[in-house]
């Protein structure tokens, strides 16, 4: 089971069965977002295992945002392009999470157009599918952050 250490961006590029190094969020913390364990062009798997700070209640119930996250991460992986970001999702929460279990995401890109693409991933718990989405992304020309978002808005007003 992973620590809560914030384990380094070295933990990401030692991707199994690959010869495709991760060009984007080489800085996400994998314990909570998962770690890349195989990335081909198109297609990454992603291995969150659930701890205890991800706890929801007394049950042991993960709460679904460490779901998402992972998810969101195995989308942007299978992209792999550095300045990937989600534009929208469409996902279904199917099975609950506890506590203790590993969740494997695979995410896989079937649609290309421009600058967008479309990445399906599917998260399981051993055989039972917990997760589902649609993952929209947008590749910008460079980082969000460094772009000029209002610019047209400034010139309008």
């Amino acid at each position: 089971m992973a620590t809560e250490q914030n384990k380094n961006s070295d933990d990401l590029q030692m991707v199994v069965n690959s010869n495709i190094s991760l060009n984007t969020h080489e800085r996400i913390n994998t314990v909570y977002s998962g770690e890349v364990v195989k990335l081909e062009s198109g297609y990454a798997k992603v291995s969150l295992d659930t701890i205890e700070t991800m706890r929801a209640d007394e049950l042991g119930l993960v709460h679904g945002g460490f779901i998402f996250s992972a998810a969101d991460f195995a989308a942007m992986a299978a992209v792999n392009e550095p300045n990937v970001v989600l534009a929208s999702c469409n996902c279904l929460f199917l099975a609950p999470v506890r506590v203790g279990d590993n969740v494997t995401f695979e995410a896989t890109e079937h649609q290309k157009e421009g600058r967008k693409r479309n990445v399906t991933v599917r998260g399981f718990v051993h055989d039972i599918k917990v997760f589902e989405g649609e993952f929209k992304t947008v590749v910008t020309e460079r980082h969000v952050l460094r772009l000029d978002l209002m610019k047209n808005v400034e010139k309008e007003s």
